[in-house]
């Protein structure tokens, strides 16, 4: 049967590449909606050349925008903001959402797929971050289908049972091994941090991104994020998860088995790959991937992590111990130290500061609503905020002094 895919996030790297997979398979795909941000010529051409019957922007002045560009394309509705997101997200005549929108921002519409009974392809890592049990809940109350597309995560996936995929203590599971590229900066000294540049963060030495997941790749933090993700996909803990630094980036992560068994999921560093398993799971089909060469590569090389060089994964991994609504504070402060850093306004190894500041400032509560952590998430971003101004009126002091 050909599956209706709504794409959430269609202009950013996750989103072209899932189009270039369906692109591949028109027998088997259709777009049944396109979002994105404030990118209109780009979601104009994607409009143009899939068709869907929506489009949605973020705010009204680009969906009107748009509009103009397709107005010869009556057939096309272009609607706009966080209601024609859960819109299109939740909508029955689509039944696959691909949620790539990027940060706290995908949660309300990735909510709205899983609550609407779909297939969702999870590559909005901070929507299970920040919410957790609840996500979780969500998922099995409705029956929906959650396949991760996170490289590390699809490739757990592929190395368990697939009806353990949700009980792994019970599978002879002993650990996951969790792959990290270890991010353009994995040989700079600590000092050395603290004068790198955004275009050096957003140069990964493998993948291509978009520039947040660049700069969470660089500081580790995207490691962090994918710990408590995965802690969630597949009921577990931090103490069962080990991260091995894999600067290949061809192994994407493995499983340990009771019996000494180590399953690896192996594959070039590109996004098709998870992507297609995730749109024909259980079927696999051709993402336009070059097939993996393993005498070109040589050898595998794996590091530990350095955990005082990077100290978010660190963060990471309290923040889940700590439970509750601390992961939500730890992926805004997170955000709102990104921005500033891609901005210029603060330096690369002040992120890390600043996170385990707000966390230390804003009190964890019980997660037991949507609300709760949309409170938590604010407030955090303003402890954060305030934060920041004082480190930049600190050395703007002693600059001048």
């Amino acid at each position: 049967m050909k599956r209706s895919v709504t794409i959430l996030g269609a202009t950013g790297s996750i989103g072209l590449n899932t189009l270039d997979v369906i692109r591949r398979h028109p027998d088997r795909f259709g777009v049944h909606a396109l979002t994105a941000s404030t990118s209109v010529d780009s979601m104009a051409g994607l409009c143009r050349e899939f068709r869907p019957l929506y489009a949605v922007m973020a705010d009204q002045a680009s969906a009107d925008a748009l509009s103009d560009q397709l107005s010869d394309l009556p057939a096309i509705q272009v609607l706009s903001g966080e209601e024609g997101l859960c819109g299109v997200a939740s909508d029955p005549e689509s039944d696959t959402v691909m949620a790539a929108i990027v940060g706290a921002a995908g949660l309300l519409p990735t909510l709205a797929a899983v609550r609407a009974g779909k297939r969702v392809l999870l590559a909005n890592k901070e929507a299970l971050v920040m919410s957790g049990q609840l996500f979780m809940d969500a998922v099995a109350q409705a029956g929906a289908e959650l396949l991760p597309i996170d490289s590390e995560h699809n490739a757990i996936f592929q190395c368990m049972p697939p009806e353990r995929i949700r009980d792994t203590r019970g599978a002879g599971i002993t650990r996951i091994l969790l792959t990290a590229s270890g991010g353009p900066f994995r040989t700079f000294s600590a000092e050395s941090l603290r004068d790198v540049l955004p275009a050096e963060a957003c140069s990964h030495p493998n993948w291509t991104m978009g520039q947040k997941i660049s700069v969470d790749s660089a500081t580790l933090m995207n490691k962090g994020l994918e710990l408590i993700e995965a802690c969630w996909l597949f009921n577990t803990t931090p103490d069962a998860i080990e991260v091995h630094v894999h600067p290949e980036s061809i192994i994407h992560s493995m499983v340990e088995y009771a019996d000494g068994s180590v399953l690896a999921q192996l594959g070039s560093p590109d996004m098709r790959t998870p992507i297609a398993n995730g749109l024909a799971w259980p079927e696999r089909i051709d993402a336009g991937v070059a097939p993996l060469d393993l005498f070109q590569i040589g050898s595998f090389h794996f590091e530990r992590p350095d955990l005082e060089r990077f100290p978010c994964l660190r963060l990471a991994a309290e923040a889940f111990r700590s439970g509750g609504t601390a992961p939500a504070v730890l992926n805004a402060a997170n955000e709102e130290a990104v921005s500033a850093f891609l901005d210029g306004k603060l330096c690369f190894a002040d992120i890390a500061v600043i996170i385990e500041q707000t966390l230390a400032r804003v009190a964890t509560v019980n997660a037991d609503s949507f609300d709760t952590i949309f409170e938590k998430d604010a407030e955090a971003r303003r402890v954060a905020r305030e934060r920041m101004s004082l480190i930049n009126r600190n050395r703007d002091h002693y600059a001048d002094s």
